[in-house]
């Protein structure tokens, strides 16, 4: 029988997962569950020490004997400190030590209770990752962060027992905190978790290894997140048959900065609602974050019974599907130079994988682009946000010159994930509404391309200072839509219950931006209309000017809500 701890299960089952062997245990009632959980396991030997500072030394031996990742498991208090010694050495030594600390509720820290001190981060300086697991996991979200930590903190220890041998090595600390009572032991079995494998070195066994799993696929889906807009990966991904051969359902958001353009997802999501035959039995995910929250419950959803693999270039777990098996080093534009550059079977017509012979699934899902391009081709919202979005892509497609566009955050980065057809700029890193503007006017500094900036009012008026700058040049163009407040609020369900929505919530507000240009030497143009919008836009793009030039376009937020409604209404009454 195990604790009646989940935290301590969880950790338990992961050891057992990742093939820990030996455990140097010390003695202690604040650690006694888990001393308990790895003697009970039969797989792991337990080896009992009662000075911490030799037990730590103890255990860097068996660590170098073996080649494999020893456990040293310390009750709380300065019991933990007592490694520290020994998790210096095992540090410079890149030996894989699992420091394994009990700790005691936070909330005592300080108030005169024994054996209570900060005990997370004790060891940050000399261990390679340190983890403190949540106390009480109570629901799915607690457990699956719960099961994430200490998968993060295994996969960081290595050793030989490591899918790569050539990964770094080294200590690591999970720090552990267990509530009284202690001593209840009515757990029958150890959890099923679930293990996240980390795939180090990819230039060559990687890929290799990725592209193997993806063949094994019968339904791929590929995700794109946020990437560089370098263009960089045209050459890559403008095959004649498509990206991957044409055997993955490719989704991407504009954001991507593929040069094949985005994918409707969210309109996707929106025709195929729950039908399983749309779920994939292989994630592939690359790149950094994604905007659409429609899309990221899609996933969580269907990753459940599906196998997901990420590939980013420092190899730091984002665990965006909530069920990630496999983590690779590594990039888009390097996976898909090995993919091409080598004799893999996407090459070939009479492949037998599974992934070659189910074309079905991609030709289901560009069946729905293909609806959701019919559909929203014959939308032509009134004025609005949208429309004038819409228009200034529509033009811009025309213009022969070279160009950057950076959308802001928050409605105007939804807008161009619908119309965009172009690799866009955002700062999508934390999402913020803060220094849109001034990234832009950076960037126009140190480029000679035409950069255009699409902000909303709040975003600009908060950064206004980005055009108080002697550095700008004429090839900032940038179209403030200005609908008097922050416009996305009106789309939260049940925020329209409250009264102080308007005012407090989405700052309401009745500012132009005429005086700004004016005192900083840009030039300003205004439209009411869509008339004067379209008038603006072309001079935006047209014309030459030694100075930055801003477009205010002043809309009602209620017609800019109804607009994005309505377009997404067409689909849900499509599936319906």
């Amino acid at each position: 029988m195990y604790a009646d701890k989940e935290n301590v299960n969880i950790l338990t089952a992961l050891l057992v997962e990742h093939g820990i062997h030996h455990a140097v245990v010390c003695p202690g009632s604040r650690n006694a569950p888990i001393v308990h959980n790895l003697n009970e396991t039969h797989s792991i030997k337990c080896h009992p020490v009662t000075d911490e500072r030799s037990a730590g030394f103890y255990a860097l031996g068996m660590a170098q004997a073996t080649g494999e990742p020893v456990v040293v498991c310390v009750t709380s208090g300065t019991a933990l400190l007592n490694l520290a010694p020994a998790v210096a050495e095992a540090f410079y030594q890149q030996v894989p030590l699992v420091v394994i600390s009990a700790d005691r509720p936070k909330r005592w820290i300080g108030q005169l209770d024994g054996q209570t001190l900060p005990q997370e981060n004790a060891l940050q300086t000399f261990v390679r990752k340190a983890v403190a697991l949540p106390m009480d996991v109570g629901d799915e979200e607690e457990r699956w962060y719960c099961n994430r930590l200490v998968n993060e903190a295994l996969m960081e220890a290595g050793g030989r027992n490591a899918l790569d041998p050539g990964m770094p090595k080294g200590p690591v600390h999970v720090n552990v905190p267990i509530n009284e009572p202690l001593f209840s032991f009515t757990t029958p079995q150890l959890p099923k978790e679930r293990v996240i494998r980390k795939h180090t070195g990819i230039q060559v066994s990687g890929y290799q290894l990725l592209a193997e799993m993806m063949e094994q696929s019968g339904r791929l889906m590929v995700v794109v997140g946020q990437n560089e807009a370098s263009g960089q990966l045209s050459q890559l991904v403008r095959k004649p048959e498509g990206l991957l051969g044409g055997r993955a359902v490719v989704l991407a958001e504009s954001l991507a900065c593929l040069p094949t353009g985005s994918v409707p997802m969210e309109e996707a999501l929106s025709l195929i609602g729950d039908d399983e035959q749309y779920w994939p039995d292989t994630i592939v995910y690359f790149g950094g974050t994604l905007v659409s929250k429609r899309m990221k419950r899609f996933l969580r959803k269907v990753s459940a019974s599906a196998l997901v693999c990420m590939v980013n270039p420092d190899g730091v777990v984002m665990d965006v599907t909530k069920h990630l098996d496999h983590l690779f080093t590594g990039n888009l534009e390097g996976f898909l130079h090995h993919l091409y550059s080598s004799d893999h079977s996407y090459h070939s017509d009479s492949s037998d994988s599974p992934l070659a012979k189910s074309p079905a699934f991609p030709h289901l899902w560009e069946d729905v682009f293909q609806k959701v391009r019919a559909v929203a081709e014959d939308y032509h919202p009134a004025f609005s946000q949208m429309a004038v979005v819409e228009y200034f892509e529509q033009q811009l497609e025309d213009m022969e010159y070279d160009f950057d566009v950076h959308y802001a955050n928050s409605a105007a980065v939804r807008l161009a994930n619908i119309h965009a057809w172009h690799p866009v700029w955002c700062n999508r890193g934390v999402n913020g509404i803060e220094g849109s503007l001034s990234t832009a006017a950076g960037f126009s500094v140190a480029s000679n391309n035409k950069v255009f900036c699409i902000i909303g009012d709040l975003s600009f008026f908060y950064d206004q200072n980005a055009l108080w700058n002697q550095n700008l040049r004429g090839n900032l163009r940038i179209i403030l839509l200005n609908n008097g407040k922050g416009g996305i609020f009106l789309s939260l369900s049940g925020l329209e219950q409250s009264g102080v929505r308007d005012k407090f919530v989405a700052a309401e507000h009745h500012v132009t931006a005429r005086g700004i240009c004016e005192q900083n030497d840009v030039g300003y143009l205004k439209a009411s209309n869509m008339e004067e919008a379209k008038m603006g836009i072309v001079a935006l793009l047209v014309e030459e000017r030694q100075r930055p030039l801003l477009l205010e376009v002043f809309t009602d937020a209620d017609a800019d809500s109804k607009a994005l409604a309505d377009y997404f209404n067409l689909f849900e009454r499509k599936r319906t």
